[in-house]
């Protein structure tokens, strides 16, 4: 099994930041895989179809793989497994013949050693099994269809049961989550019925229930380690070789784009240790949007054995966006530090407001040395998936309660009442000396409510913004062999979020509020939306006007927590308990109900922060073509910006717009394609300073 592969394999980091290296966290994903895995042997039956139809002949495929995929379906619920016997191919058809035998059809062949002496003999599981099924290949119409031409199901063996087929080599699998989890424990020198015994535990499963043997995992240990000892040396000069690739990238690139930047250090023997480096494009972004910023660092590289480190954002449409990357030799305090720095350097010395991380307390002591005046934030969305894993087996049924307790830990908003509740927990379920309690706690006023409320995050903290950082990032790493196609990865979509992507969307009014109309035509269509929401629920709230101009807010329903909000009639200015437009830069509904309450028509434009307003998403993605004095351009964006607003009025004209302008566009694209590809004039396409 060679670890030399020509794809370059990103995985999330499974070791658990509580630091204890025996422990690992299994992420989204994961978990669902390992499960549906490890209880094969119980419900995989019943997941096949009862009334699965044998195969006969002239039955019909698209392809010989949905052929296999169907009758090994068949052989699995029928007690045999099947193997790929043999193949034809033709010049005009290619493969067109397939033939599927019983796990035992045929005869081991006698082998002899090189000096001709015969190996020990083994018993063979092969008995000469007639079960088969031929498929022919033929085309009709234009197009390939598999049939089956010949199909027996008579056996000259005994069947196995349904809890004895998962057995066969066929079906025994150790998913990629468990192959790093066992190749962890073996370099920590556990031996392999240990290993077994882990795997058990952890999965909460009982002795004999994993999707694979014992001698599974002796043979997979056994194998990968020697491979790596075959190919480690090959890994080290691919990892020098290509790490000074990209170096050499960088530089070039730094040489045709002065405002590429990158940096890098070097170990004790002048090898490339870390590198980072930021596109022209994310550096603009960060300078409209770089606010709020996410640096994940979950993932690694099998290949390299480096750690991914992104620094994202959020465009004013709701969309991930990119400000740049780092690729770290480990995970210290040291490598972190570094990056944080060299990120900031990038961007002229301009430290982000907030900055959110997953769960890493080496990486919440280098944000603290490295960017003292940043609130940390570690979002609950990377907190949750987690304790499944942690708790689940320590807590046994008591697992849903605790579960109960921390969600409701994670929305009380006095800092004196989450202390109080907390120890409240620690003591009823009995994890005074639990390491993951301890790591939870250590890090409170990151992450619990109570502290970070306030703590402006531009929605960023919310799951769907997580869910799209890690489809962002998967699309980054697809189809990769080596740093250098990484490199060029990344730069495509630092470009492609500089494009112009107006949003085509009709905006509804749901109340007949003339501040909706404003909102409307004011902000981009993701933030109208979230701020149209709040108006709307506003309806649901009375408001109570003090003495002394305060207003105590709450629902018609709930008589129970009442919100406070502080009137500013000087500055017209609100400020509310829950503090959402601190967070959020969208008012909240206890903010309309007083604005309501008050007679406000328009909202003063202090409550339109400029990174949710239309003409700023329009800049964002404009501004660094109209800076290159592209004079037609500057006209074209303000016609389209023109057309969009006054297409968003109405339903009627949205629909009209979309239909006629996807028809003009695609006349223009035509003709423009019809044209001479090259008029004997050079063009510069290269982004430059005006002359």
């Amino acid at each position: 099994m060679a670890l030399l592969t020509s794809k370059n394999i990103w995985m999330r980091r499974q070791q658990c930041p509580c630091g204890d290296w025996k422990c690992y966290v299994s992420h989204e994903g994961d978990s669902e895989e390992t499960s549906v895995a490890s209880q094969l042997a119980k419900n995989d039956e019943n997941s096949l179809n009862e009334s699965m139809v044998a195969p006969y002949v002239g039955m019909v495929f698209k392809s010989d793989d949905d052929a296999f995929e169907y009758y090994g379906n068949f052989a699995r619920k029928n007690g045999f497994s099947v193997r790929k016997e043999r193949s034809r191919l033709s010049p005009q058809l290619g493969v067109y013949k397939r033939d599927f035998v019983c796990y035992r059809s045929g005869f081991a062949p006698m082998r002899k050693k090189p000096g001709g002496e015969h190996h020990r003999d083994r018993k063979s599981v092969r008995c000469g099994c007639d079960a088969k099924m031929y498929l022919s290949k033929e085309v009709v119409e234009g197009v390939s269809q598999w049939f089956v031409v010949q199909f027996s199901n008579v056996h000259n063996h005994e069947l196995l049961e349904s809890d004895q087929v998962r057995f066969l080599p066929a079906y025994r699998k150790i998913q990629e989550a468990d192959q790093e989890r066992i190749l962890l424990l073996s370099k920590a020198g556990f031996p392999i019925h240990r290993i077994v015994k882990v795997l058990e535990l952890e999965k909460g499963i009982q002795g004999g229930q994993l999707p694979f043997l014992e001698r599974d995992v002796r043979n997979f240990v056994q194998n990968r380690r020697r491979a790596v000892q075959e190919n480690d040396a090959l890994l080290t000069e691919k990892r020098e070789t290509d790490t000074m690739e990209l170096l050499d990238i960088c530089k070039a690139t730094n040489e045709t784009d002065e405002y590429f930047v990158y940096d890098f250090t070097v170990d004790e023997n002048n090898k490339v240790e870390n590198i980072a480096w930021s596109f022209p494009g994310s550096i603009h972004a960060y300078a409209m949007l770089g606010d709020v910023v996410y640096f994940d660092t979950t993932y690694r590289s099998i290949t390299y054995g480096l750690i991914f480190g992104a620094w994202l954002g959020i465009d004013s449409n709701g969309r991930t966006i990119l400000f740049g990357v780092a690729l770290l030799q480990d995970e210290t305090l040291r490598s972190f530090a570094w990056a944080l720095q060299t990120f900031v350097h990038f961007m002229k010395g301009r430290c982000p407001k907030t900055i959110l991380t997953d769960l890493d307390p080496g990486l919440g002591d280098a944000i603290r040395s490295a960017l003292p005046n940043t609130r940390h934030v570690i979002s609950v969305c990377n907190i949750l998936p987690k304790l499944s894993g942690w708790f689940s087996l320590l807590l046994g049924s008591q697992f849903s309660e605790f579960k109960s307790e921390f969600d409701a830990l994670c929305h009380v908003e006095s800092t004196e009442d989450f202390e109080l509740q907390w120890s409240q927990m620690v003591s009823m379920f009995g994890l005074g000396s639990d390491r993951h309690i301890a790591l939870l706690y250590s890090v409170r006023t990151s992450w619990a409510l109570s502290y970070i409320r306030g703590y402006f995050l531009a929605r960023m903290a919310m799951p769907a913004y997580l869910k799209s950082v890690d489809a962002f990032l998967k699309r980054i790493f697809a189809a990769q062999t080596c740093l250098r196609s990484f490199f060029e990865q990344v730069g495509l979509f630092s470009n492609l979020q500089n494009q112009p992507r107006q949003e085509m969307q009709y905006m509804h009014m749901k109340t007949c509020i003339p501040i909706e109309e404003q909102a409307r035509r004011t902000l981009t269509p993701f933030a109208f939306n979230a701020f149209q929401r709040e108006l709307v629920l506003a309806m649901q709230y009375s408001a109570s006007e003090l003495a002394n101009g305060t207003y105590l807010v709450h629902h018609f329903k709930k008589m129970d927590g009442e919100r406070r909000v502080i009137w500013i009639p000087d500055d017209e200015q609100l400020h509310c308990s829950c503090k959402e437009f601190e967070s959020s830069g969208i008012p909240c509904r206890h903010a309309f109900r007083v604005f309501i309450t008050k007679n406000y028509f328009q909202l003063p434009e202090k409550y339109f922060p400029s990174r949710w307003l239309r003409e700023s998403s329009l800049a964002f993605f404009y501004d660094h073509d109209a800076q290159q004095n592209e004079e037609w351009i500057q006209e074209f964006h303000s016609l389209t910006e023109r057309l969009f607003a006054e297409s968003s009025i109405t339903k009627e004209r949205s629909d009209y717009i979309r239909k006629e302008l996807t028809k003009e566009l695609t006349r223009l694209l035509n003709e423009v394609r019809d044209m001479p590809e090259s008029d004997g004039i050079a063009m510069d396409f290269t982004l430059s300073p005006t002359d």
